[in-house]
């Protein structure tokens, strides 16, 4: 076992009103460190002690389902106001969705995976053969959960479909497909929930682009009224062992009405302006984080309770085998905060989420080394 650093250090000198959250925040990663052993790095400054948290153990799950899936991708809670009926999910589970088979091929993974609070996991969803679930994975209050699937039928990107998104019951049933010239080889997606209404930004794989897919949501199901490009010029293409090098994790921001993007061929998150209401293309937007000393192709996306974004690096671009499979917190202001390895072999961080109550933040990634998902509760004030 290689030896890991726990030193993290943290802010105090924030001007914000949600200077408590920061500094919960970065407890929580320092429990993280101290749980796991996990590398933790920061810039020193210091914490308020009467702001402590009261972590609890770290769990981990498997995300192999019987058919043998493996290569976890997305990750999304089911939040208090997912209407479960009488199907298997339970709010605060957690879902994980699959894009390998059993025999390891890229783009060809059919299941998600249901991670309760308590007790073993269970298959929610398993779908065709051939189907790729990628990392574009959300829940709709109405009782769905849509995902994107990014196929191949011999798993290498030379091979790749322009998938769809798929819309299933809180029973795991599949109720719709949507495919659109809008939707090329879904790679991610901010799945924005407002009830009667919703929105799917999508990163599309094939093309480079992103796109804002509006909904009409019901209890039949989901309804496209309109979708609209709105991002585009990412680097893009085919790769044989990250299967694509495209544009991925997306942050929306509802206050600021900003989209952030984690391009990972470009090794940069950029962000979109206007990005729920915009008519036309942005192009790439505006470059907010740009690291090469701790990006090394910047992948999957998330918020932070304390409003930082954390996103996910592939290890498939810039790589530093000093600093493999690695979470990095940054600022929207685009200023390193610090980073977590979640497995000591490169190609291990994916899929992230979290999710925040009104006594409990809940941390899930999923390393796709070992293909498991860590979970860390800790209790706030």
């Amino acid at each position: 076992m290689r030896e890991h650093k726990s030193s993290v250090q943290c802010e105090s000198s924030v001007s914000t009103p949600r200077r408590g959250s920061l500094t919960r925040w970065c407890i929580t990663l320092t429990a993280f460190a101290l749980l796991t052993g996990a590398t933790v790095t920061g810039v020193a400054q210091g914490h308020d002690s009467d702001d402590a948290f009261l972590p609890s153990p770290v769990r981990s799950a498997s995300t192999v389902p019987a058919n043998g899936d493996v290569n976890p991708y997305g990750v999304a809670f089911v939040p208090r106001n997912f209407q479960t009926g009488s199907g298997p999910l339970k709010h605060g589970d957690i879902l994980v969705s699959n894009f390998n088979n059993s025999a390891n091929l890229q783009g060809t993974g059919t299941t998600i995976v249901r991670i309760p609070a308590n007790g073993s996991p269970t298959v929610f969803f398993q779908g065709k053969t051939g189907l790729g679930l990628s990392t574009a994975l959300g829940t709709l209050q109405y009782g769905f959960v849509v995902v994107g699937n990014s196929p191949s039928t011999d798993g290498t990107s030379a091979t790749a479909g322009p998938g769809s998104l798929l819309v299933i019951d809180n029973h795991g049933k599949l109720i719709q497909t949507f495919t659109s010239p809008w939707i090329q080889g879904p790679w991610d997606m901010a799945l924005v929930d407002r009830g009667d209404r919703a929105i799917a930004f999508v990163t599309n794989a094939l093309t480079g682009t992103v796109s804002r897919l509006d909904f009409s949501v019901s209890s039949s199901g989901l309804k496209l009224l309109s979708a609209t490009t709105i991002a585009s010029g990412y680097v893009h293409r085919g790769d044989p062992a990250t299967f694509f090098v495209a544009p991925t994790g997306l942050v929306f921001d509802a206050r600021r009405n900003v989209l952030y993007v984690a391009s990972t061929g470009d090794n940069a998150v950029f962000e979109v302006r206007n990005a729920a209401d915009r008519k036309s293309d942005a192009g790439a937007g505006s470059i907010i984080y740009q690291d090469d000393t701790h990006l090394h192709g910047a992948l999957g996306l998330a918020e932070a309770p304390n409003g930082h974004l954390l996103v996910t690096n592939n290890d498939g671009i810039n790589p530093d085998p000093n600093q493999p499979s690695e979470i990095v917190e940054f600022t929207k202001e685009g200023n390193f905060v610090k980073e977590i390895s979640v497995d000591p072999s490169q190609g291990g961080s994916f899929g992230l989420a979290v999710r925040t109550t009104e006594d409990k933040a809940i941390f899930a990634a999923v390393d796709d080394v070992t293909n498991t998902l860590t979970i860390w509760t800790l209790n706030v004030e």
